[in-house]
């Protein structure tokens, strides 16, 4: 849950209308990857019914950090549902960050 409130502090306010812009060296890439991948998974875990935890903010972190064409737009379909957005906004406000826009 730290690296998922991490990745998700570290997006900047503007991440849904520009995007991820930077361009990263390729062992970067593949970290940065595999990590998307391996919260992805735990994301799936914790939304099983009976699994405490926040699968779908952890499933948007996770989504954020792999690259893959049409990243952009799921992240704006998970984003665009009212309660996750909510979620979004509302942790990054207790760490006095901007919320996404």
């Amino acid at each position: 849950m730290l690296i998922a409130g991490a990745v998700l502090l570290a997006l900047p306010e503007d991440y849904l209308r520009e995007g991820d812009r930077s361009q990263r060296h390729w062992a970067a890439r593949i970290v940065r990857t595999l990590l998307g991948v391996l919260l992805v998974a735990i994301g799936v875990v914790l939304s099983v019914p009976g699994v405490p935890g926040q699968g779908i903010l952890t499933i948007l972190a996770g989504v954020t950090l792999i690259e893959f064409p049409g990243r952009h737009r799921l992240i704006r379909a998970l984003l665009g549902r009212p309660a996750v957005l909510y979620a979004v906004n509302r942790f990054r406000a207790r760490f006095n960050r901007r919320p996404l826009s």
